[in-house]
């Protein structure tokens, strides 16, 4: 019986092949990052606090592709450890928001380090502007995915 019609060519389906560089992708980092005490949610946490000081636990879920009681549970972990801080009172509404420590820099200094050694490795065999096309290709199918039609 032929599978023509049926389900999802893996073979030359692109959304299979992004989601199978997801997952390589994640994998490497969470090798690298491993040795470092940090998974691939802690090591972006850190990285949006260090680019956006004081984000909500919403914001930083959000960031981090996870839910807000995952990060929840993760940004305890890490006032817990002195990576970040937050105020016992939210200075307006509920929003605690969070900043990272010194600590939590020097830490993210070494993760940082290693994820970009993944995204070298990653990007080795290609050009520059094979490196420009594929990040101009991939905004514009999130673009499109999130209904915004406008060309990136």
């Amino acid at each position: 019986m032929s599978q023509e019609g049926v389900g999802v060519n893996l073979e030359t389906s692109l959304g299979y092949l992004l989601k199978e560089a997801s997952s390589a992708l994640r994998t490497a980092m969470e090798e690298v990052l491993r040795p470092l005490g940090m998974s691939v949610t802690h090591y972006s946490c850190l990285e949006l606090l260090a680019q956006r000081p004081g984000l909500s636990n919403s914001e930083l879920a959000r960031g981090a592709f996870v839910t807000r009681q995952t990060m929840n549970v993760l940004l305890q972990a890490l006032e817990r450890d002195g990576y970040v801080t937050r105020p016992a009172e939210a200075p307006v509404g509920k929003v605690l928001p969070t900043r990272l420590t010194a600590s939590g820099r020097r830490s993210l200094q070494k993760a940082s380090a290693a994820v970009r050694s993944v995204e070298a490795r990653m990007l080795a065999d290609l050009t520059a502007t094979e490196r420009s096309d594929a990040f101009r290709i991939l905004q514009s199918m999130i673009h499109s995915l999130h209904g915004d039609n406008e060309p990136a």
